[in-house]
């Protein structure tokens, strides 16, 4: 950047910048709609309730829409670009809220790392294929992770356009391979509802796919990350939120249930145990010939390069609202002077992340079986303590002052989201060894190690309240 630029630069964020349409495409794009259906839902089919996972897809999303109702309706007192840690420090406590601060950093900078391990593993599984070289995953990770902060740093706009582009190509050939299937007829056993009934989602194994399918929907929270650029934010955030879990619920169940008739409901989970990693592929292949197989693995890389902006932006949303708030070092808090970007918060996370990809790749890791699913693991246990903390938060912000706003948003919805999280918590810290493909000791303490993380958020708050009372005292306030 030039020295006119830096003259310019401040740290304010680019404000009115960003509609409902942009922040879905964020949010979508989080999810990895390609990704998700591909990597997760042939192990929902084959480890958990078979034929019953589209449903499962939706029973999860009316979950996290319980979960919007409390959400959406505090982010009318809370615009933010510090995600779920000014919901927790007004809820809950200032201590409550830099725990929930430093859960989330290590939670999305984990899942991001898994996208770039991913991502690595994929590029140079194809390039080997097609005939060409061999070459280290971690090379292509950190070229990603280049490209990455370049779009990064531009205007939150840009990003925005980008994740739209990528969203809507990997969607179209989901789309249309669904589509194929029901203009066909189904499958061998015809087109038939009966994935959606209760007998085949509460079938046995339904606890497994909740496991499979909630880590699908990691990102959808991301709305609240752009209040402060959003255009008119206490109805664009609301807007966004309820549209980007109606999009993932319905079109991931849609996508699930046309590939279970492909290959018949009775079938789908002998199917998905024998060929786990390619269910999807031959499936697109036979209903669309094979340049839509190789369409579909050059679209698994544009998912994966926007899973991981959109993950970019959200991480640096993060560290510039600690910078902000002199928990971190005020440098995060630095926009550039055009495009009113976080950009130090994404050189330095940038910097931070190909030094995690080099340590992982000097250790000798695996990039799918360690790098993608530990970290993956470790984000989604991650994710859902935060979305606890957070109904509990609801609650607590509203219990002395209603606000005008009825017992059903703040009381009864985040209530019963909070109850069906808890659960889906509990179910993912038992099935971790699955989830993870990993019985390592490392796996199995990966809760105690987010507790850990927030003990130190919390323990640095209280340290701040006796040491830096004025820092203290505006814990979580910059964006009420």
């Amino acid at each position: 950047m030039s020295e006119i630029e830096l003259g310019k630069a401040g740290t304010d964020l680019r404000r009115n910048a960003i509609g409902v349409s942009h922040i879905v495409f964020f949010v979508v794009a989080a999810a990895a709609p390609l990704t998700a259906v591909v990597g997760a839902s042939p192990a929902a089919f084959a480890f958990g309730n078979g034929p019953g996972v589209p449903a499962t897809y939706l029973l999860v999303g009316a979950l996290y829409l319980l979960f919007s109702v409390g959400f959406t309706a505090m982010s009318r007192f809370i615009g933010s670009a510090g995600g779920f840690y000014p919901y927790i420090a007004a809820g809950l406590s200032r201590p409550a809220g830099v725990a929930g601060a430093f859960i989330a950093l290590a939670t999305y900078i984990a899942i991001e790392l898994a996208v770039f391990g991913l991502f690595g593993f994929f590029i140079n599984d194809i390039v080997k294929a097609s005939g060409g070289a061999d070459i280290p995953w971690w090379l292509y990770a950190c070229l990603l992770a280049a490209l990455i902060y370049l779009c990064g740093r531009r205007n939150i706009e840009f990003s925005g356009r980008v994740l739209g582009y990528c969203m809507i190509a990997e969607i179209a050939i989901l789309a249309l391979f669904s589509l194929r299937v029901l203009l066909s007829g189904g499958g061998p056993e015809g087109i038939a509802v009966a994935s959606f009934g209760p007998s085949a989602v509460f079938a046995p194994g339904m606890g497994v796919s909740l496991v499979f399918v909630v880590a699908s929907f990691i990102g959808f929270e991301a709305t609240a990350i752009f209040g402060e650029e959003a255009r008119d934010p206490k109805r664009t955030i609301a807007r966004a939120t309820y549209l980007a879990v109606i999009i993932i619920a319905v079109f991931y169940a849609f996508v699930t249930w046309a590939v279970a008739l492909h290959y018949g409901p009775s079938n789908i989970a002998a199917e998905a145990t024998a060929n786990t990693a390619t269910l999807y592929l031959t499936a697109v292949k036979a209903m669309l010939g094979g340049p839509a197989g190789i369409a579909l693995n050059a679209l698994l890389i544009t998912s994966l390069f926007a899973c991981a902006l959109s993950f970019h932006n959200t991480i640096n949303r993060y560290f510039y609202s600690l910078g902000r708030e002199r928990l971190a070092w005020s440098g995060f808090a630095r926009t550039h002077g055009i495009h009113q970007s976080p950009y130090m918060a994404g050189a330095i996370q940038t910097v931070m992340m190909i030094a995690l990809i080099l340590a992982f790749a000097l250790a000798g890791q695996d990039p799918y079986a360690v790098v993608f699913a530990w970290m993956g693991a470790f984000a989604s246990v991650g994710i859902l303590l935060l979305q606890t903390m957070v109904c509990l938060a609801v609650i607590g912000f509203f219990r002395n002052d209603a606000r005008d706003v009825g017992i059903w948003h703040r009381i009864v919805a985040p209530g019963v989201s909070m109850a069906g999280l808890l659960i889906c918590l509990v179910l993912m810290v038992i099935n971790l060894p699955l989830v993870s493909g990993s019985e390592s000791p490392i796996v199995e303490s990966f809760p105690v190690i987010l507790a850990l993380i927030g003990v130190a958020g919390a323990t640095l708050a209280v340290w701040l309240k006796s040491r830096k009372p004025d820092v203290y005292a505006n814990l979580g306030r910059a964006f009420a």
